[in-house]
């Protein structure tokens, strides 16, 4: 793998760019993987995916991050983390992956506007909640139902709750 100058290169469209590492999602793990390739001196292209941010971007406060010892609210932990990554270097675009060839090196991402090469690929999709599909769970969402154990157990203390799954 090549190592770069650190400096942002703007995506060329309409010709197939070669990157050091691809890393596909935009979570907390992607970002993380941004923030650490780029400052290995690595060309580092992010694909923000269909919900740049990740989940934390429809979360209200995050009590549970460590560093932030009164809380913030998800998307400005997302934003700050993509500007972290931005600042070593990392190339983030606002893009879906639609297709991921591992046949041969370099291996070929294609998103929604352009095709991408990489001899390294990191998928960071996070997860997506399986929902149930029941009348009002999308009502309360946030407000009674929750997708996170862990993480919005003790708003429930003392209650009697319903776990799925």
């Amino acid at each position: 793998m090549s190592k770069t100058d650190g400096k942002d290169e703007s995506v060329k469209s309409g010709k197939v760019s070669l990157y050091d590492v691809i890393i596909v999602g935009s979570g907390p793990a992607g970002y993380t993987a941004g923030i650490y390739t780029s400052r290995a001196r690595l060309k580092t292209l992010l694909v923000t995916g269909t919900l740049p941010g990740g989940q934390l971007m429809t979360t209200s406060e995050v009590e549970n991050y460590p560093g932030f010892p009164n809380g913030i609210f998800g998307p400005e932990l997302m934003m700050n983390m993509r500007q972290q990554a931005e600042r070593f270097g990392t190339i983030a675009v606002d893009d879906e992956v639609i297709q991921v060839d591992f046949k041969q090196r370099p291996f070929k991402i294609t998103t929604s506007s352009e095709i991408f090469e990489s001899e390294a690929v990191l998928i960071c999709t996070g997860a997506s909640p399986r929902k149930l599909g029941i009348k009002g769970e999308q009502m309360f969402a946030g407000r009674g139902v929750s997708y996170c154990a862990t993480c919005d157990g003790p708003f429930f203390k003392g209650e009697d709750i319903v776990v799925v799954g």
